[in-house]
């Protein structure tokens, strides 16, 4: 290629480079005064959901520890929380009696180090050679998993074999195989029949 067929090359490309660069650089000042002006919209609505879902969660020794299901589990992107519905949350620590919980709504913060529930919260230890059948129930209980401890500050009705107890407030070490109700306790005891 000659000198002067290079030069109006040259002459021809520079002009479309530059008018290039500046719709681009146009653009950009445009997009973000926009966004300046009018804000993004903050996603409200859940980004995804998982029907009739089943997962395990490990504990920090890398054994089965909870097996978590429920009808509907939806993740709320601004707290990064989950909802479930009719959430079954039952123990798989083969060293334990397992235990199930299960209620009509659970929330669960972002790392699954707490599980609240919610409504109608059931809580189930079938009889073993060493104990009887525990059942508690109550409107709210907070299960903290990596803890193995489930507590609640409202009314609960338990039952123990033939007794039954009232009150208000609960902590249950399921590790420790700990107990306590907190205040206003009240209850009856059925001697077994002979």
């Amino acid at each position: 290629m000659n000198r002067p067929r290079r030069f109006r090359v040259l002459v021809v490309l520079a002009p479309l480079i530059a008018l290039a660069l500046g719709s681009f650089w146009l653009m950009e000042v445009m997009r973000r005064s926009t966004e300046d002006i009018v804000p993004t919209a903050q996603r409200t609505e859940p980004d995804f959901y998982v029907e009739r879902f089943s997962y395990v969660k490990m504990s920090p020794r890398g054994q089965p520890q909870y097996h978590f299901s429920g009808a509907r589990l939806t993740h709320d992107p601004i707290q990064d929380t989950y909802e479930i519905r009719d959430p079954q949350i039952r123990t798989v620590d083969m060293s334990h009696p397992p235990t199930t919980l299960r209620a009509e709504v659970a929330k669960v913060n972002s790392d699954n180090s707490e599980v609240r529930l919610f409504r109608n919260v059931q809580l189930d230890r079938p009889a073993t050679p060493d104990s009887e059948h525990l059942h508690v129930a109550s409107e709210y209980m907070l299960l903290l998993p990596d803890d193995d401890i489930v507590r609640t500050d409202k009314p609960v009705q338990m039952s123990l074999g033939t007794a039954t107890l009232n009150g208000t407030g609960m902590y249950a070490n399921n590790a420790t195989r700990e107990l306590r109700l907190a205040s206003n306790v009240h209850g009856t005891y059925q001697p077994p029949a002979r």
